[in-house]
Order: structure tokens, then sequence, then C-alpha cells
């Protein structure tokens, strides 16, 4: 569950952003101050619940007020025209906050769902679906606990939290071994560290150095069961690229520990979510 000063932040920023200079004119233009509602958020589709402690900070947001009565907590699923949650308080409050509430909660519910689907792919197989730091700016921490919720795992927060060795580095250092090297020399013992390599014969060379973790971009099936044969154990192995939900089982049954998917969080459908007066 994420602490509210993880979310008030991003929630206020995106209400200030609707409310523009003069706030909602139509809302309060047509409903007295005074009136008081109740809306259903509601599913349009099947999916996986993600983001509803979000889209009630919204609400209580413009009025502390607010009573909600859950029934489909984050993590779990609901079926299309399944009540999420019923809403309680002044009606301004509810009709002015609801496109940010819907914003995030889609948003963050589309992720989850097309992870769980991912996740479901996989079962049976030791591996593990991850995300990556391809998030929207600003909403990394939503985006990523999306993911949980959907049953997957999360890759690094950001730059400072582990070392990712990629090609460019690479090529920048003049090879792996004086990458790593150099990388040894400047983190600290508790920091993991991750190679990406792009061939056989780059992890062969990888193999010999002090790595947790290989990164196996864009390799066949096929080429895949041999790097994890290679690694025997010695390393955590991952794979990435090309992954979609035809092609993630094959995937995940080469043996690798993890696999990470960039579209999780850059390009999930949003999950149709209304809200109901």
């Amino acid at each position: 569950m994420l602490h509210p000063l993880t979310y008030e932040p991003i929630v206020r920023a995106a209400l200030a952003e609707d409310l523009g200079r003069a706030g909602d004119i139509t809302t309060d233009s047509i409903i007295p101050a005074d009136a008081t509602a109740t809306a259903r958020l509601a599913a349009r589709k099947d999916g996986r619940v993600a983001g509803l402690d979000v889209a009630i900070a919204a609400f209580r947001t413009l009025d502390p007020a607010v009573e909600v009565a859950v029934e489909r907590p984050d993590g779990s699923d609901v079926a299309p025209g399944g009540t999420i949650a019923t809403v309680t308080g002044r009606a301004r409050a509810l009709l002015t906050a609801e496109r940010t509430a819907l914003n995030i909660m889609g948003r963050l519910s589309g992720i989850a769902t097309a992870t769980r689907a991912l996740v479901r792919e996989v079962e049976g197989t030791h591996a593990r679906i991850v995300c990556t730091r391809k998030t929207t700016p600003g909403l990394r921490v939503l985006e990523k606990h999306a993911v949980r919720l959907g049953g997957g795992f999360n890759h690094r927060f950001g730059l400072d939290d582990a070392v990712l060795i990629k090609d460019n580095h690479i090529a920048v250092a003049g090879g792996i071994r004086p990458a790593v090297e150099r990388v040894r020399a400047n983190i600290g013992h508790m920091v993991k560290v991750e190679v990406e390599v792009d061939t056989l014969d780059q992890l062969e060379e990888l193999l010999t150095l002090p790595v947790d973790v290989v990164l196996l971009d864009n390799m066949d099936p096929a080429t895949l069961r041999r790097a994890v044969a290679l690694v025997d154990g010695r390393m955590v192995t991952e794979a990435s690229g090309n992954v979609t939900l035809g092609t993630v089982r094959a995937i995940a049954e080469s043996g690798v520990d993890m696999i990470s998917v960039g579209w999780l969080t850059h390009s999930a459908p949003n999950l149709d979510i209304g809200l109901d007066i």
C-alpha cells in the first residue's frame, strides 16, 4: 500500500492543472454549494483495480468529509459493470474531481490489468514479470505500484538504486571489462550491478567479471536457453525485448529469472472506469 505522502502532491498538481485560474465554471454555475450526491465508481471492462486510494484522495482533497464504501480494493479483480466503490459527499467536489480521479484510476488499473495478463501467461515457470523506467514523468511511483498490484515486480526505480551498464555505456567505456571495473571502483558494497549483452560472446566475457545480473537483450528463446545454460546459476538472468502476450511464455520457458517489459508502463491501455451519479 502506498503512503499518502507519495501520491498527495501528484493529486494536488493534477487538480490544480484542471482547475486552472477560474475553477470549475461549469459545475459551480449549475450545482448549489450545499448539494450532496452519491456516485458509483464502476468498471466498464474486466480488469485489475489499481489507484483507488489515489482517486479517493482526489475527492477528499476537495471535500475532506467524503465518505467511501469500497467493494473492490486495489489488487482485486472487477467484472464489466462491477462496482469498485461508492462515494458520497458534496456534489461539486465529486463532479470537479471526477476526471482527475478517473484519469489516475484508468491509467493505473490498465497497467495492473496488462501485468496480470502477462503474469498469467508465465504461470508454472519461475520467471517474474518486471517493469522498467519507461514510465510517465512524475507518475513512476504510482505506475510501478500498479505493476505490483498486477502480480509483477519492479526493476530499479531510478538511476541511483542499482547499476545497469547498457550498450552505450560499454561503447563509451571501450568494452565490458573497463565499464564493470570502473563501476566496482566507485559504488558501495550494497549496490547490485547489471550488464546488458546482445550476444553469447559478450556473455562469456561477462561471466569472468563480478556482476550480479545479466540483461539478455533481444535474444530469441533458443538463444536465451543457451545463455541460461552458460550462466548456470552464477548470476540472475533477465530477458528483455520483443515481449508480448504471444511470446512471453516461450521466453519464460527458456529458464530466465526475470522478463522486463517496457510497454507495461508506457503503452498499456487504460481500463475504462466511469463515475455514475
